[in-house]
């Protein structure tokens, strides 16, 4: 005969078991609701009425870009920085044969076609090749114009790195940093876990964001 101390733990963790059940359930059933609302408090988006340049981010030539331009025409900023990304293993072959196709040319080409004047579009860095380096090479840029505010424009999921990272080597230069989260062509903050570009991008920042927290705190 079991005791009754053993007959509590027994019906409480059955109580645990049960309430876990329907836990699970629950979140099944809501999957939808729960998987936007991560994709959402994942992005980082507080974007600002004007500030004194926009800064697209290598990588999402296809978005980011425009995007930006956007920005440009709504009156965010009179100015629009990008990188002066570092080349590829197949541009620089490119480059061999003649072909002069960068991601920054393309970048440039894009804030060009989607209505960014020349005079208001600036090559910043020097092969820049993480987010540490483009944050960097704003940094540097910011020394020599003592600009107080920009509006970084990236990929939905990347925001939240990005800020961190600009925040890290901005420290003390007081300017204000503002994110502008753009989806992509495959998917948003509501539908990321719909297509395996989503999954993807969103495991990757995951897994990034842990890894800059540990290596880089100092």
């Amino acid at each position: 005969m079991s005791k009754p101390g053993t007959r509590a733990r027994w019906r409480r963790f059955l109580w645990l078991l049960a309430a876990l059940a329907l836990a699970l359930v629950a979140a099944y059933w809501q999957r939808d609701f729960l998987l936007v609302e991560i994709g959402r408090a994942w992005s980082v988006n507080n974007p600002a009425r004007t500030v004194d340049a926009i800064v697209v981010l290598g990588g999402g030539a296809d978005n980011r870009p425009p995007a930006a331009a956007e920005l440009y025409r709504a009156g965010v900023a009179p100015l629009v920085l990008y990188m002066d990304v570092k080349l590829t293993a197949g541009e620089r072959l490119e480059q061999r044969m003649g072909i002069e196709d960068t991601e920054s040319d393309d970048t440039r080409l894009l804030l060009l076609t989607n209505g960014v004047p020349e005079k208001a579009i600036e090559k910043i860095g020097t092969n820049v090749a993480s987010t540490y380096d483009e944050a960097r090479a704003v940094r540097d840029w910011s020394r020599r114009t003592k600009v107080q505010s920009i509006e970084i424009v990236t990929d939905i999921f990347h925001t939240r790195r990005a800020r961190w990272v600009f925040r890290k080597e901005l420290k003390g230069t007081g300017i204000e940093i503002h994110m502008a989260g753009t989806p992509t062509e495959d998917y948003n903050a509501t539908n990321w876990w719909q297509s395996e570009e989503g999954v993807i991008a969103f495991q990757n920042e995951i897994a990034k964001y842990l890894y800059y927290q540990i290596a880089h705190q100092h």
